[in-house]
């Protein structure tokens, strides 16, 4: 992190997305499909999903920033990065001919507006950062399900690419833990 701690603010200029070096494969689709397009919409906005990772880690970021300034930073970063997922996850979207917006596909084939009672906000940094966890956990779940679903090779690469940025999260959050 490039940020610096200054008294009891945190300075966040500098910071950079907290993700795996590696590039992204090309945003491309094979063709339109709206299926596939409803899969990624609850990847950009369902209650697992890109929009409340980064929701959840801003929020923990503002609520640690005066005592635990790198973690904070650090915790910023990866939302960066979940802004970065969010962009590609809707360039994906359209080109499979979806729409963009703030509800996904529900289980009942109904949209489902996205919420902040999707978020998991503990009070307390060691339940804050399993929280954290969980959700990247689930997101690669999540991923890797709908992988075994879509049938579009370069979709699937965007998603692959994606779990390792997840998977990287989870390894920095079990570093923050140990700093507790």
């Amino acid at each position: 992190m490039e940020g610096k701690c200054m008294g009891n603010s945190c300075d966040f200029s500098g910071i950079k997305p907290v993700m795996v070096d590696l590039p992204y494969p090309p945003i491309r689709v094979s063709g339109k499909n709206p299926s596939y397009a409803d899969l990624l919409g609850v990847d950009y906005c369902g209650s697992i999903s890109e929009m409340t990772a980064i929701a959840q880690y801003i929020n923990n970021e503002n609520r640690l920033a005066s005592q635990k300034c790198p973690m904070a930073q650090a915790l910023l970063g990866m939302a960066v990065c979940e802004m970065i997922h969010l962009q590609k996850l809707g360039e994906l979207i359209v080109l499979l001919g979806g729409d963009i917006g703030y509800s996904a596909m529900g289980r009942n084939g109904r949209p489902a507006m996205w919420t902040p009672s999707c978020l998991n906000i503990p009070s307390e940094c060691s339940k804050m950062l399993a929280a954290d966890m969980e959700a990247e956990k689930a997101t690669i779940n999540q991923y890797e399900m709908h992988i075994s679903w879509i049938e579009d090779e370069y979709v699937n690469a965007v998603l692959r690419r994606m779990i390792q940025d997840e998977e990287y999260h989870i390894m920095m959050l079990k570093a923050l833990q140990k700093e507790l």
